[in-house]
């Protein structure tokens, strides 16, 4: 099973390129992002309590995330693999998501990260914001707050999958299909 965490912060382009992995490789795409914004537009008690976080910058609860990819992986057992697209944002998470897959028999097979510029990431994220009418992408203090929240808790995973000798890392800025080539050529190595 193909299982590859697509890292790098808020508006590096993860969705965006996990969309063309997964047409190209017929995988599953599991963005904790989408799950809990499904939970959101669904009015869900959890939906609220993950809205309330997100539109403050804040992440969700572990073993809440967690649960929903458990529940994701379960209801995809003939999956040719995952994409983790927002997850692991810890390093605790990381372990997690490694335990959740040693009981699958379906471990992560590398990490791809996408470097990009703090300066180039809120610019992105605005212009999205700007798109999708996601608030969280519309703030620019709220913007901030996303990429320091990922430097100071996100960035040390890299280091969980390096001790694996499982991380690669791809420059983030250029045109989709160079990025996506760059991402390609890694991930043909698996």
């Amino acid at each position: 099973m193909l299982n590859l965490v697509l890292f790098g912060p808020p508006g590096a382009g993860k969705g965006t390129q996990s969309q063309k992995l997964i047409e190209k490789h017929g995988l599953i795409h599991l963005s904790t992002g989408d799950l809990l914004r499904g939970e959101i537009s669904q009015g869900t008690a959890l939906g609220l309590e993950a809205k309330k976080l997100m539109d403050e910058g804040k992440l969700v609860p572990d073993e809440v995330v967690i649960g929903m990819i458990s529940h994701k992986l379960d209801a995809n057992k003939d999956a040719k693999g995952f994409i983790f697209d927002g997850f692991p944002r810890t390093v605790a998470q990381a372990e997690a998501l490694d335990r959740l897959l040693e009981t699958k028999n379906a471990p992560i097979l590398g990490m791809v990260a996408l470097e990009v510029t703090d300066d180039e990431l809120e610019q992105r994220l605005l212009l999205r914001g700007k798109d999708s009418g996601r608030p969280d992408d519309a703030n620019p203090e709220v913007i901030r707050k996303r990429i320091k929240e990922y430097n100071d808790k996100t960035a040390p995973v890299a280091g969980f999958y390096k001790n694996q000798h499982k991380f690669k890392s791809i420059n983030g800025i250029g045109s989709i299909h160079e990025i996506f080539d760059a991402i390609n050529h890694v991930v043909s190595n698996y």
